[in-house]
């Protein structure tokens, strides 16, 4: 089954003081299982890469209304209707 999925690719960086940094984030419109072994295949672990697979638009609940809204996954909290900090700005 297809889905929106976005993939953040990581190499290992003893230089950053989380010991990686951030390659690529990329959007994807594919089956899950076939996105993630074509993913493996590029960025192989064992040569320092590590990759996180997460769904790109996420279902919240807007806290005024109570009514149900989809976002992108990495939406700054503050941003998000689903925060107080939202409203009270």
């Amino acid at each position: 089954m297809k889905g929106k999925y976005t993939v953040e690719v990581y190499k290992r960086d003893n230089r950053k003081s989380e010991g990686e940094r951030l390659l690529s984030k990329t959007d994807y419109e594919a089956n899950l299982h076939l996105l993630r072994r074509a993913i493996e295949q590029v960025y192989p672990s064992g040569e320092g890469f590590r990759f996180d697979i997460k769904e790109t638009y996420v279902t919240r609940r807007n806290i005024m209304s109570g009514l149900d809204f989809v976002e992108r996954y990495d939406t700054p909290f503050y941003c998000s209707p689903a925060s107080e900090t939202y409203w009270c700005s």
